[in-house]
This record gives C-alpha cells, structure tokens and sequence, in this order.
C-alpha cells in the first residue's frame, strides 16, 4: 500500500457560513412578518367579529345574587306610612299624619338617608333608576325573586308621588323641616313634631324636580303597563301633566326656594327636561318628545361630547345611555337623525372616560381603581358609572356592535362589564380595607351607620333631643340598617366608622336604587329587551 499523500489543511471559508447566516436571518425575518401580519388580521377580524348575544338568564353569581337581596331590604328600612308586610323588625309605622296640612295623603314614599327628610328630588331620582333596573334586568332580579320586592318598593314610591300631584301645576316637593330635623335624633316612629310641606307651582317654579318626578312616572308607568294597565296609565298621565309644568314654567326649585340648597341643589334644569322627554318618548313613543332631546334642547343642554358624572343631580350621562339604546337597537322611525347620534357618540364618550386602560381615563379614581369624584357620598359616582357601563355592554351585545373605540384603543362589550365588576366588587369587599360597603353583606361592614332608626333601640323611649345619647354612643348600633349603601371611602381609601360621620357613613335610598341596578345586571347574563312597550 502506497502512502497516503498529505495535503494542505484547508481553513473554513467564513464568508460562506456569514452568507448562510444572514439567508436564515432574512428568512425569519419574512416569516416572522408574515406571521405578524396574518396575526394582525385576524386580531383585527376578532376585533370586529361581535362577542356571542346571551341566552335566557344563565348560571348565578351567587356573590352578586347575595348582595341583591341584601341591598333590596334598604328600601323597606326607609319605607314611611302604614307598613304592609313589614320585614324590618325594628321598623313600624310612622310618617301617618304627613300630608294632612294640605289635606293630602303623604304618609308613603320613603326617607331620604339616616334622617326623617322626604326629599322629593332624590326620592324621584331613586323611583327613576329603579324603575330603568327593572325594565333592563327584570329577568335577572326574577332569577333571585327579587322583582317583586323591586316593584312593591317602586309603587311605594310612585304611590307617595301621584299624591303630592293633586293638580296640574302643583307638586309637593318635601316633608319635613330639614332644620329641625337635623336638630333632632329619633326614630321616626316617635316623631311629634310638625312635618310642614314645601311645594312648586306656577309662582314657584321648580323645572328640575318636577322633571325628575315626569320622568319617574313615565319610566314606572312602563313597569306596571303589562300586568296593572290603569295604574300605569294613571303614572303617563301624571308624567305627561309634570313635564308640561316643567317646561312651561322654567325657573330652578333650588333658587326659589333657597332652604333646599342646603341639602340637594340643583346645578341646572336643562339635564332633568331631556332625561324626561327621554322616558316620556319611550313610554308614549310620541315624537315630539324624540324632537325635543334632539332639536335645539339637547343643543343647549344635553352636554354632548363633554363627559359628566350620572347622578341625583345631573342625567345627562344616563340621558345619553337611554337613547343610545335607540340608535343601536335600530327603533323605529329614528334612522337617519343626527341628534340621537349625538347622544350615541356622547354615551361612549362616558365609557371612554372610565374603562382604565383608555387613553381618554379619567385620573379620578383611588389607587385601587374606584372612581371617586366627591368626598361626600362617594360611591354615588362609581356605582352609577358602573351601571351605566353594564347597561352599555348589554347594548353593544344586543346589537351586535363588537367594540366601541376610545382614540387608538378598541374595546368590546367585556371589556365594559369588567370595569363594572370591578367598581361592585370594590364595594363588596375586594378594596385595600376588606371591608363591604353595602351594610349587611360580608363579615366585615359599617358598625356605626349615620341612622337613626338604626342607632336607637326600638324599644326606646326618646323625644327630639334625648334621642342624642344614641348619636354619641360608642356601642354599635342596636339594629342593623340592612342593605344601605354607605357614602364610602375617602381619596386614600381610608373610611372612619363613627356615627358622627355623616359624609362616610350615611346610606341613601337613591344609592340603593343605582347600587341595585348595578347588582341586577351582574348577578348573571341574558339579552337585552329591545324595547320597553
């Protein structure tokens, strides 16, 4: 065998192997980018593909369905009058003789928060809302037998309201002498002292509380129009008399009667004449009401592309849910007009302010994302917003509309009932104290409820001052005010329980109305009535 003949070692050509590298780089590059863009496409596909319409009322949220029934019983804590069924064992009858000045029936309605006020502006407001709850989610309170209860409640009120209306021109708008009940700590069981009446009329205007009590009447004529009709049609007629006085005789009840500024002034009429012709138009579906949010009404006072706060005050927020509903829901005869787009594109300004992660949020919130506009009755805010965004969402999945889009940022319908889940669950328990709001839910709540028929033992026997002592006790209070919603916490998300608190402590039936609303729409799924008649 010959030997093998020795070459030279050739070295590696490293220009080969750079060239084979930037190929495979290249290549991954393209692949990578296609697959970018397929991705994109179908993110964008998905983006406009609508999330699924719910069926019937499906599984229980058994958290939310406990707290419905928990937040129902407040109202039967506020109830004045001869009560019926009473299921407040320290609550009994009160409230019997008011009215009786003017020769009128007052004795119903209910008290205002932890005093012995009839307020009719917030009382009205709360008759509103509930009646708007039980129109959108009447199934879902059914699901948990809470819609009876939500309908006894509402009648109590419009009962109270139909009474105070004894002629056109004419609403008694308050029972009580806020001054001196404030001087006093009683329950209302054992009040002696005069309960004189404030009224609007034709020399007294008062546009936004008779509004607001047009627009009660008109959203609860709605309620009791399939199974009470000459109850219902006795409401229409009540609402439609109301908005005629309101609109006709415009002047501001906070204004000319000073002494109720004190306690609920009103900011502006404007906002309660839309919210009314709103409810009027869908529960007559009479045109002219629609021609009067959307012609040079709602020009001047609907606010439309500057995002408000809903609330017992202003309605221009939850004006602009309401008749989105129309738009969306493609409603007869309302093709083609520019104000209901108007209101449409307002309404999802409001969402676009409060969904955190859009570029539009609203730096008003604490650090653990609840919405806080005022250190007075806090949580008024957040759980209004919420409903409006629950309302929104079951709106958009009704419709079918797969996002509403806030600047560059898109978002679907849950992406809304995640921010509303979020402000409810806030106020159940998920907040940096692991305290509920909502009193009587939870093992952990408010102990020293600013209330009086709840701080004082029923069986106790006080007159107007004496009754103080219970104020100033240091023991919780003898009776628990079941389902009120509390004012809340303050910025820092700290909350002093003291029965001197008032601006933290004090629940409000108006709040019970917005907080129910928000638990009905929570508490599970279904689709969205696309009409209320």
């Amino acid at each position: 065998m010959g030997k093998k003949r020795r070459g030279k070692v050739e070295e590696p050509k490293s220009g080969g192997c750079l060239g084979w590298f930037l190929v495979i780089v290249i290549l991954a590059l393209v692949v990578g980018a296609v697959v970018y863009a397929v991705k994109k496409k179908m993110d964008h596909a998905n983006d406009n593909k609508p999330e699924p319409v719910p069926g019937p009322p499906g599984a229980i949220d058994k958290e939310y369905g406990d707290a419905l029934k928990i937040a129902m019983q407040f109202f039967d804590v506020q109830k004045s009058g001869k009560l019926v069924d009473n299921k407040i064992s320290w609550r009994g009858d009160s409230g019997l003789k008011d009215g009786s000045e003017a020769k009128l029936d007052l004795s119903k309605g209910m008290y205002d928060a932890g005093d012995n006020m009839k307020f009719g502006f917030p009382l009205a407001f709360t008759a509103t809302v509930l009646s708007w709850a039980i129109l959108e989610y009447g199934d879902r309170m059914a699901s948990m037998n809470q819609l009876d209860p939500a309908q006894d409640s509402l009648k109590w009120i419009t009962d109270f309201l139909i009474n105070a209306h004894p002629r056109d021109n004419v609403l008694y708008i308050q029972v009580g002498d806020p001054d001196a009940d404030h001087k006093c700590w009683e329950r209302p069981e054992k009040m002696k002292e005069k309960r004189p009446l404030r009224q609007v009329n034709t020399s007294v205007p008062g546009t936004e509380v008779a509004a607001e009590t047009a627009a009660a009447m008109a959203s609860a004529s709605l309620v009791f129009k399939t199974f009470d009709s000459t109850y219902s049609s006795t409401l229409l007629k009540h609402a439609e008399q109301l908005f005629t006085f309101a609109d006709k005789y415009k002047g501001s009840y906070s204004e000319n009667i000073p002494q109720v500024a004190t306690y609920y002034n009103s900011t502006g009429y404007g906002d309660e004449l839309l919210w009314a012709a709103s409810w009027l138009y869908h529960a007559t579906g009479d045109r002219s009401y629609l021609e009067y949010v959307t012609g040079e009404n709602g020009k001047e006072f609907a606010s439309w592309g500057s995002p408000t706060w809903f609330s017992w005050d202003n309605k221009n927020a939850g004006t602009q849910v309401l008749l989105s509903r129309l738009s969306l829901f493609g409603a007869k005869g309302v093709s083609g007009n520019s104000g209901l787009g108007n209101y449409r594109q307002s309404a999802e300004g409001v969402i676009c302010s409060l969904l955190p992660e859009s570029p539009y949020a609203t730096s008003s919130r604490t650090d653990g994302g609840l919405i806080w506009v005022s250190e007075w009755n806090a949580l008024q805010h957040p759980v209004a917003s919420a409903f409006l965004a629950a309302l929104y969402s079951d709106y958009m999945l009704k419709s079918q509309t797969p996002k509403i889009t806030c600047g560059h940022h898109s978002f679907k319908p849950s992406d809304l009932r995640k921010f509303a889940k979020s402000q409810a669950d806030y106020v159940l328990g998920k907040n940096p104290l692991k305290m509920s709001y909502l009193v009587g839910y939870g093992d952990k709540y408010p102990q020293y409820v600013h209330h009086r028929g709840a701080s004082i033992p029923a069986d106790a026997t006080t007159g107007c001052t004496d009754g103080f002592k219970w104020l100033d006790s240091t023991e919780p209070n003898p009776n628990v005010a079941v389902g009120g919603l509390v004012g809340g916490p303050f910025l820092n998300e700290t909350f002093i329980d003291s029965r001197n608190n008032s601006m933290q402590g004090e629940p409000t039936t108006y709040n019970s109305a917005l907080i129910v609303g928000l638990l009905s729409s929570l508490v599970t799924t279904s689709s969205a009535v696309k009409s209320f008649t």
